[in-house]
């Protein structure tokens, strides 16, 4: 048996205000496993993806998250829980002016290929994309024109920023 206090795993760098990660603090072996905090605009991951061998189930704890899917948006809020099969696109959202608070799993572990799409601005539609790690964070870059979609870092209250 494993035990850990949620706030006393470090907040890592990402699109939501708070992600923690509680895989590794607890030994989980099978199963990943993050706390997030999303403030108003925030995002559970840097761009619409699909994971090729891992299915994604989120619990909302707190809030109304809207989650962006190839069949339209989906609402989920709180004691409500939304799966996502491997290799089903999706994207995450906090669209309120709530703050969401939500358990997100992943089956097995390893999420085997990913496909990552971003907005590119340059070409004008959603293309293929790759999330990249910078000195003070991450970055989105659309890989057809290597126009830069999106970057995060840490805020000087050592909060994630979104960076324009």
């Amino acid at each position: 048996m494993e035990r850990v206090s949620v706030d006393d795993v470090d907040n890592r760098v990402g699109p939501a205000s708070v992600i923690r990660g509680l895989t590794r603090p607890l030994e989980a072996t099978d199963l990943a496993l993050n706390w997030y905090e999303l403030e108003p605009g925030d995002s559970f991951g840097f761009a619409y993806h699909s994971h090729g061998n891992q299915e994604e189930v989120f619990v909302i704890v707190e809030g109304v998250a809207t989650f962006e899917t190839e069949s339209g948006d989906v609402e989920v809020g709180p004691r409500e829980a939304i799966r996502f099969g491997p290799g089903e696109f999706q994207r995450g959202w906090n669209r309120s002016d709530e703050r969401v608070v939500a358990l997100a799993m992943g089956a097995p572990q390893e999420t085997g290929s990913s496909t990552t799409l971003v907005d590119c601005p340059d070409c004008g539609e959603r293309t293929d994309g790759r999330i990249e790690r910078v000195d003070e964070g991450f970055r989105t870059v659309c890989a057809e024109c290597e126009t830069e979609t999106g970057r995060w870092r840490h805020g000087a209250d050592g909060e994630n920023e979104w960076v324009e």
